[in-house]
């Protein structure tokens, strides 16, 4: 065992628990079951391998604070901290296969249930009028959208809601591959978000999303009246099952939608949507003008 931290580095460790103990209960109620039963397991094939706090610390390249915020379920373990954690404590990828469920509890809570079904959809269709959708965003534009949250939310909750949401978009290359559309509002695509240089980077993020071969994008371009999309935005969504479902939000609330009658409803909107949006190459060229400033 190595040297013990001392009581001035453990009242520091305390100290930074506690204070961000309070903070986590004011932004959101008490840390995910998952983080703790990770950081359980954690602990066990630590001491297992006859470690302590700081040793494993120091042999995966974090702080012993860091350390003790995961085995005590207050901190998320990033995909990196587990990687290096399996490898060292040889843990076989005991470790590893609750990523995964570690990256999903970083999501709001009213997402959460229908972030695993997204996961795996065979299908996913949204419309989106007034910001770029979360799986097309960029690191910048979705930093962005969650600092820009009210009432304001901690660095640390910005950082883990962000992502997460970059975690979300593995689906888009996902094996096997599902299909999916996304209907932009031009207005989303010409509201600065982050500012000049962040939208920049988005753009050219879209053109590249799009040019995959399962992701089709569209914009809604402005002026055309009214439309089945102006009651807001919505997805549809098929899963593994082959059942439809259908998603919308709107300020921090999520519902789910399953009846026939409802689903039915959803996606005739979507197909007028889409006959009434550019086409996939005219909405490429509306997008490469706006990146070429143009």
């Amino acid at each position: 065992m190595g040297a013990h931290p001392g009581r001035k580095g453990v009242r520091a460790v305390r100290e930074k628990r506690n204070h961000r103990a309070a903070r986590t209960k004011e932004e959101g109620g008490e840390p995910p079951g998952v983080w703790s039963a990770y950081g359980r397991l954690l602990q066990h094939l630590r001491k297992q391998n006859g470690m302590n706090q700081q040793q494993l610390g120091d042999a995966i390249g974090y702080s012993i604070e860091q350390v003790a915020s995961v085995e005590q379920g207050r901190r998320p373990a990033k995909a990196a901290f587990t990687a290096a954690a399996d490898r060292v404590l040889e843990a076989r990828g005991v470790l590893e296969v609750l990523q995964d469920e570690v990256d999903r509890a970083k999501l709001p809570r009213f997402f959460r249930d229908f972030a695993l079904l997204e996961a795996e959809a065979l299908s996913r269709f949204s419309y989106d009028p007034l910001l770029v959708p979360g799986l097309l965003q960029t690191e910048g534009y979705a930093r962005a959208v969650f600092a820009g949250h009210c009432p304001p939310l901690s660095e640390e909750i910005v950082d883990r809601h962000t992502e997460a949401r970059l975690g979300r978009q593995k689906l888009l290359t996902r094996v096997p591959l599902a299909e999916l559309s996304f209907i932009i509002g031009e207005e989303a695509l010409r509201d600065p978000v982050g500012g000049p240089e962040v939208m920049r980077e988005q753009w050219r993020h879209l053109l590249e999303a799009g040019a995959l071969r399962n992701v089709e994008v569209q914009v809604m371009p402005a002026g055309r009246g009214f439309h089945p999309g102006k009651n807001g935005p919505f997805v549809v969504l098929e899963t593994k099952e082959h059942r439809h479902l259908g998603y919308f939000e709107s300020q921090g609330v999520g519902c789910v939608v399953s009846g026939a009658a409802e689903i039915s409803a959803f996606g005739l909107r979507y197909g007028k949507l889409r006959s009434q949006a550019l086409n996939v190459e005219e909405s490429a060229r509306l997008i490469e003008r706006l990146a070429g400033g143009t």
